[in-house]
């Protein structure tokens, strides 16, 4: 059976789609709209500030830091472009969304998820140089490599994310407008063309076992070259600092992967098996959560960045209540 031409430009595009939250789940709508506002407002909060203080404090200018404040950049479009839309399907019912904006936050969610996926395992290099090669630390991470880094991950991003939105764009939507999803995440939206979605479905698959298993691959490696340096150092206190400052790295960075992959899997393997709102929920999961908790474990863990937030949050209120 032939079928027809996938990517049709005459097709009369659909104005609007309706996103439906998480099926299943309407009668928690209101405790999730709560529980999703307090921790967008904590990711906003604390990344905005992770930013202020890494800008402002010349001591933080450094490789890793560069890399956190770029962190926390993504953490915020990421986050931004998922949780406005869900708090308001969850608190109005304001479900509909349109086709221009819909294809842009796709486009955005899956920019930002493989910027993010880079910048982990930037880090995780970062900090392999340093605890591994520390006398080497400055001449390989210099500022034109730290540039070129950061300009790679986001090409790469465009990249790859380009020609999906293009593909899933130019698909003929003629049935249903309703996405089962709480955001225009692609599967959800290629099961409503009416052509095969078959090629956009396929790259999107690709792509992001290539990207993700790539970059789970190195920071894996880099982590266990790090924590054989760890356990050959003398001093049990040092040990015990660095093994606390991994295993935090490490459990962010499982949040943030293992929700994105089963998500991605189950979509294509068992989307029969699980669930529905199961599989929403993974798939909001490693949107909402690492930004919440990245300032967190990246920042206010780390002695430097604290000492800093302090100092600035000190000088913040005591301004304000003498200029009062």
């Amino acid at each position: 059976m032939m079928l027809g031409p996938p990517y049709n430009h005459t097709t009369k595009i659909p104005a609007t789609f309706f996103l439906v939250g998480i099926p299943g789940l309407q009668s928690s709508y209101l405790w999730l709209a709560i529980s999703l506002s307090t921790m967008y407002t904590v990711a906003l909060l604390g990344n905005t500030l992770i930013m202020t203080v890494i800008c402002i404090d010349a001591s933080l200018h450094e490789p890793m830091y560069c890399f956190l404040c770029v962190l926390a950049a993504v953490d915020i479009v990421m986050a931004s472009s998922v949780v406005p839309k869900m708090v308001s399907i969850f608190f109005s019912g304001d479900s509909s969304i349109s086709f221009n904006a819909c294809f842009t936050q796709m486009y955005f969610v899956h920019a930002a998820t493989a910027v993010e996926t880079g910048l982990l395992l930037a880090m995780a290099f970062d900090r392999y140089v340093a605890i591994c090669k520390p006398l080497h630390y400055k001449r390989i991470l210099t500022p034109k490599v730290m540039l070129g880094v950061n300009v790679t991950i986001a090409f790469r991003a465009v990249l790859t994310m380009t020609p999906l939105s293009w593909m899933l764009s130019h698909l003929p939507f003629c049935g249903s407008k309703v996405v089962l999803h709480s955001y225009c995440e692609h599967m959800a939206v290629a099961k409503l063309a009416c052509a095969d979605p078959m090629p956009s479905s396929l790259y999107s698959l690709i792509c992001s076992s290539i990207i993700v298993g790539c970059d789970v691959a190195f920071i894996a490696a880099s982590y266990v070259l790090i924590l054989r340096a760890v356990f050959n150092l003398s001093s049990e206190n040092a040990q015990q600092k660095a093994l606390s400052t991994c295993s935090s790295h490490m459990g962010v960075m499982a949040l943030f992967y293992l929700p994105g992959i089963a998500s991605i899997y189950i979509a294509w393997l068992g989307q029969d098996k699980v669930p529905l709102h199961t599989q929403v929920l993974l798939a909001d999961l490693y949107l909402i959560i690492p930004p919440t908790l990245n300032p967190i474990i990246y920042g206010v863990r780390t002695k430097q960045v604290r000492e800093t937030m302090w100092r600035l949050l000190t000088f913040f209120f005591y301004h304000s209540y003498h200029g009062s």
